[in-house]
């Protein structure tokens, strides 16, 4: 492994992480190609609103297994390690499976888009289909993560981008022979997605199986040693992270409905966050790679930070340059097929947003330090704080200044993400400081 070296390269470490990054990248781009269909069949805004609500809503269900593939890179070492923690991550996927029979039973889910979110009626039902499609997206996602986490430990990160592809190409079809045949566009994205992800899963078991077979071969003390409770204690932590940080944008969704201009705001906020999301695609591959390539007592951790810094300075000046020019709201009527009005409406959030690309590479940066450290629980803190200042914000917000809901939206995360990095900030330095 190249954590082992001494000495670890600008060149190691970009070949390492491109492909993560390639796979992380085509991930983004699925937002703004599914958006670009739904926005060119019939009754796009209100299309484009449904799928803006069912995606995050599905995203929160899904979060307790996100981090299955940081948890199987740190934790997968022999075979024990493998069957125990293999045996945790199909309970997972069984529990949000479940999550979502459950959420699609009409009186419950009834209760979410009219009590909670106050979706109108012509939204609403919209919604309650592509959930229904949805299904088996989140437990594919946490099958697919369990084995790309030992792909990626075996150095085998190009076959992990291979699957990704093989998801986007999926998606795409899903969804051009959906949208020939001319249904509604909520139910063109919600097929895309689940079809990509599923095909991925079954992808990366395959090209696992040779890896699969090394770890399964190897025999130590840590697979014996590797408890229920450690196996929890270890990953609980980035599970509430995950769910935390994951119950965002239903929250958002629930105070953009109670904002000014609802319905817009719903249109085009997830076209503004896809399209950012592009741009911070490069730096959510960095916690794996630091997680990875760190070595003991973080050695790596002065090439990986360097390398982070010329990400994150290139990303935000790119986003930069597209979102303070005339070629934002081209993008936005070509791409993704908004009209005039709707591409001027979200070039103001786009711009708010600048910044995050940056903070998503620091915050990866940071978060891979600490879990390098089995810190844990410090990065479930900092997602807490940053969530809770989105709550604090859009009240206030909505309570004295009655913001256009995207604006909110974005100011709310700009600076709750600016704040809860400067919290990790401290642990890691001082974690850097004792190694």
């Amino acid at each position: 492994m190249l954590s082992q070296e001494k000495n670890l390269t600008y060149k190691q470490i970009f070949h390492f992480w491109a492909p993560l990054s390639a796979t992380w990248l085509m991930m983004a781009l699925e937002g703004p190609i599914l958006t670009s269909f739904i926005a060119r069949l019939a009754d796009s805004t209100l299309n484009l609103a449904a799928y803006g609500i069912a995606h995050p809503l599905a995203m929160l269900v899904e979060s307790p297994i996100i981090m299955m593939l940081s948890a199987s890179i740190a934790l997968v070492k022999d075979a024990d390690s493998l069957r125990k923690l293999g045996r945790f991550s199909t309970v997972l996927n069984g529990a949000v499976t479940l999550v979502m029979l459950i959420a699609i039973i009409p009186p419950i889910f009834d209760f979410i888009a009219d009590s909670l979110l106050n979706i109108p009626p012509e939204i609403a039902w919209r919604v309650h289909i592509a959930f229904i499609i949805l299904i088996p997206w989140p437990a594919a996602i946490g099958f697919r993560r369990f084995y790309q986490g030992i792909l990626i430990s075996n150095g085998l990160t190009k076959r992990v981008a291979l699957g990704t592809v093989a998801r986007l190409l999926s998606m795409l079809a899903t969804a051009y022979i959906l949208a020939f045949l001319n249904v509604e566009g909520v139910i063109v994205g919600a097929a895309g997605l689940s079809a990509g992800v599923v095909i991925e899963a079954l992808w990366t078991r395959y090209v696992a199986r040779k890896a699969i077979r090394n770890v399964r071969n190897k025999v130590s003390d840590y697979g014996k040693n590797l408890t229920r409770q450690r196996v929890v204690s270890f990953y609980y932590p980035l599970a509430l992270t995950s769910v935390i940080s994951m119950g965002v944008s239903p929250m958002l969704t629930f105070f953009i409905g109670h904002s000014v201009m609802p319905i817009e705001s719903w249109a085009v906020f997830p076209i503004v966050d896809s399209f950012v999301f592009l741009f911070r695609s490069f730096g959510f591959a960095y916690q794996e790679v630091g997680i990875a390539l760190l070595g003991e007592k973080n050695k790596n951790h002065r090439p990986l930070n360097k390398f982070g810094n010329a990400m994150a300075l290139i990303t935000t000046s790119v986003l930069g340059i597209i979102a303070f020019s005339p070629l934002g709201s081209e993008l936005l009527i070509s791409w993704y097929g908004l009209k005039p009005n709707l591409a001027d409406f979200a070039i103001v959030p786009m711009r708010i947003l600048v910044l995050l690309p940056a903070f998503s590479v620091y915050s990866s940066m940071l978060r891979s330090v600490i879990i390098n450290e089995h810190k844990n629980t410090l990065v479930t803190a900092s997602t807490i704080i940053e969530v809770g200042l989105i709550f604090g914000i859009m009240v206030c917000l909505l309570w004295f200044v009655h913001p256009v809901g995207a604006v909110g939206a974005a100011l709310s995360l700009m600076i709750a993400r600016f704040c809860a990095n400067l919290y990790l900030v401290k642990h890691y330095n001082r974690i850097l400081s004792t190694s």
